[in-house]
């Protein structure tokens, strides 16, 4: 974590004025439910102990400034004209948030923003939703409203989806808003429902990240969601009822699959039994039966990679790494896919030596650096200091 002075003085050597407030929104790994959001289905993710940080002064005219310490780059609209910037696509976050406020009728006046993080970015870590959040989450404090926390991620998602121009499900703004320290979130991508899921106190969470960015703006992303639209146009044909892959059970699809052509039907498959090993997952943690925990990991990862086709050769091998370890119960890709991280559940104790032997035959095989970290579940957005 960025230490908080650092970002004061980032701040104030920026801007010639301190800081109202800093906030910090973390990013989120996913412990299993995978693509599962956008199909009205179920996930698991825990908020991360990394963050993306947002130090903000209100202005007394109606201007936005924000700046990027980590890109090192400034971007600067009026709130009164507000368009995609195809200079800064970064700050397509940030203008899409004020935006979509504005577009409530939510009072704003112009602000100064510094924003830093230790998140990578486009390392399946949710940094977009993290700066999202966070962004939302300093301006309403400047501006004296409050929005609840589902509020908050449906805004900040909306923003995603209609001016960035990524369709994303509402899992990572939704964790980043209301993520529970020591507990994974299982949520239900349907009706926002949310239930804190403790994880034992023996494990750890190791995410590494492979080193291969993604970018889901322009990645194959799209395609896996229109497939899952397809899929359901045609089983609707036999099942009327269903209004989303989440209503169909692998009896239903395994009934009526032949209608599907064969990606189709991979793709179906995975949406869900993925649905179903989420389920189980959230169960088996309840229990504290992290061995069952682990194979359901393992089982997701081989769908991904079989029957969604997201993975790529370097994660398929940190996973396959990760599984031959003393002390994983189990790994596999975590995020969207074609690049980013892969998160392990690791037994307490052979934490220290697993890190350094993943890292170690990583760099082995691919001639790649593989940073990982051990992820504690935090606290969704809040404030970390005010002035």
């Amino acid at each position: 974590m960025p230490d908080i002075t650092t970002i004061h003085n980032a701040f104030y050597n920026r801007f010639g004025i301190h800081p109202r407030l800093i906030v910090g929104a973390p990013g989120r790994v996913n412990l299993i439910g995978e693509h599962t959001d956008y199909n009205e289905g179920l996930v698991l993710p825990v908020a991360l102990n990394r963050a993306t940080f947002v130090a903000a002064r209100n202005r007394t005219d109606r201007t936005v400034r924000a700046y990027s310490v980590d890109l090192e780059a400034e971007d600067r609209f009026a709130l009164d004209w507000i368009e995609r910037s195809s200079e800064q696509p970064w700050s397509n976050y940030v203008r899409g948030v004020v935006k979509s406020m504005l577009a409530r009728d939510l009072p704003l006046l112009g602000a100064d923003l510094l924003i830093m993080s230790d998140l990578p970015l486009g390392g399946g870590l949710a940094s977009s939703a993290a700066l999202e959040v966070a962004v939302a989450y300093a301006l309403q404090s400047l501006n004296g409203f409050n929005l609840l926390g589902e509020e908050l991620a449906l805004l900040a998602q909306g923003a995603e989806q209609s001016f960035v121009g990524v369709p994303c499900g509402i899992m990572d703004q939704f964790v980043a808003a209301l993520g529970r320290a020591n507990h994974a979130l299982l949520i239900d991508c349907r009706d926002l429902s949310y239930q804190p899921i403790p994880l034992p106190p023996d494990v750890r969470i190791v995410v590494c990240d492979s080193g291969i960015r993604h970018q889901l703006v322009a990645s194959d992303y799209h395609e896996r969601r229109s497939a899952c639209q397809a899929a359901l146009r045609i089983l609707r044909g036999s099942l009327p009822r269903i209004t989303a892959l989440r209503d169909v059970s692998m009896a239903q699809l395994n009934a009526h699959g032949h209608l599907l052509p064969p990606p189709l039907l991979q793709r179906a498959r995975h949406v869900v039994s993925e649905i179903a090993r989420t389920q189980a997952a959230a169960a088996a943690l309840i229990r504290a039966d992290v061995v069952a925990f682990g194979e359901l990991m393992n089982a997701s990862h081989a769908s991904l990679r079989d029957d969604y086709a997201v993975s790529l050769p370097e994660l398929d091998a940190l996973v396959a790494i990760a599984q031959s370890l003393d002390g994983c119960y189990g790994s596999r890709l975590t995020g969207g896919g074609f690049g980013g991280c892969t998160v392990s559940l690791v037994r307490l104790g052979a934490v220290e030596a697993f890190t350094h032997e993943l890292a170690a035959r990583y760099h082995m095989q691919f001639q790649r650096t593989a940073h990982v970290l051990v992820g504690v579940p935090a606290e969704g957005v809040g404030r970390v200091a005010i002035y």
